[in-house]
């Protein structure tokens, strides 16, 4: 049973993928415990491939871990949990509003009482004037938006981001993560994040979890003490720096040679 005050509990997580015409097997994430408080902003990184996309999978139910369980803390209202991709994933036949309410509609409310819920989200997003718009009339920060509307419209419990913004171009990637902890203070949403960006993991979050190279394990839960709310500057502060450097030192310690061959990033 799920702990008071957490959001989400992996216990002993493994996941083995088979190939069915060689029957070899490829171990994914090889053990990995986690708790998450409510409300907290949680972040993985580590070198591709390394299981935390696999993860998150497993966490928002895609893929059924090959050992090990998930706890999800189950919601009152709502849904327990809800998943915003790499790609933008909109229909292409919707409007923003029709998008951000569809999932409203598919639990079976009606689509005027959807849309009603909907538009105070998409103002939320910074949205308001563009929700009788398609997602070709929008650029891709604004198509992300869109898609983290529709994931809060449900009120999830836990919201999972698996590398939201690799898509984007430089400068609205770091709109968009000052965007996106504007929105996740109004919120309160617990957080599981994923990207390769260390930067972006320390300026959004409170813990940054560092796995290793495949098989996937938790080498280090870093707690991220820089004050709240955190503006983009506080990316160049020495305190800032300080943790770039301790996360790129762990991650770069799973790209060098391991018995003989580089171990490739994941």
């Amino acid at each position: 049973m799920l702990k008071d005050g957490l959001a989400l509990s992996a216990d002993g997580i493994r996941m083995v993928y088979r190939d069915r015409s060689t029957r070899q097997e490829l171990v994914a994430i090889e053990q990995l415990d986690l708790d998450i408080p409510e409300a907290q902003f949680v972040t993985i990184v580590g070198p591709s491939g390394c299981g935390k996309s696999t993860f998150a999978k497993i966490v928002n139910g895609l893929l059924p871990a090959t050992h090990g369980t998930i706890e999800v803390r189950q919601a009152a209202h709502g849904r327990d949990h809800a998943m915003v991709f790499q790609d933008s994933s909109l229909f292409p036949w919707y409007s923003v509003l029709g998008n951000v309410a569809y999932g409203l509609v598919c639990q079976g409310v009606s689509k005027r009482d959807a849309q009603e819920q909907a538009m105070p989200l998409i103002r939320l997003v910074g949205l308001d004037g563009f929700e009788h718009k398609y997602p070709y009339q929008l650029s891709g920060g604004m198509q992300q938006r869109a898609n983290l509307a529709r994931a809060l419209t449900v009120d999830p419990e836990l919201l999972i981001m698996d590398e939201p913004f690799a898509a984007l171009d430089a400068q609205t990637r770091e709109l968009m993560q000052a965007e996106l902890l504007r929105i996740w203070a109004t919120s309160s949403k617990t957080v599981l994040f994923i990207t390769h960006q260390i930067d972006e993991a320390i300026f959004l979050s409170d813990r940054v979890i560092v796995m290793s190279a495949r098989p996937g394990r938790i080498i280090a839960d870093i707690p991220i003490e820089l004050p709240r709310p955190r503006e983009l500057g506080i990316k160049r502060t020495p305190r800032f720096v300080a943790y770039e450097e301790q996360i790129w030192n762990l991650i770069s310690i799973q790209l060098t040679k391991v018995g003989g061959r580089t171990v490739e990033a994941a």
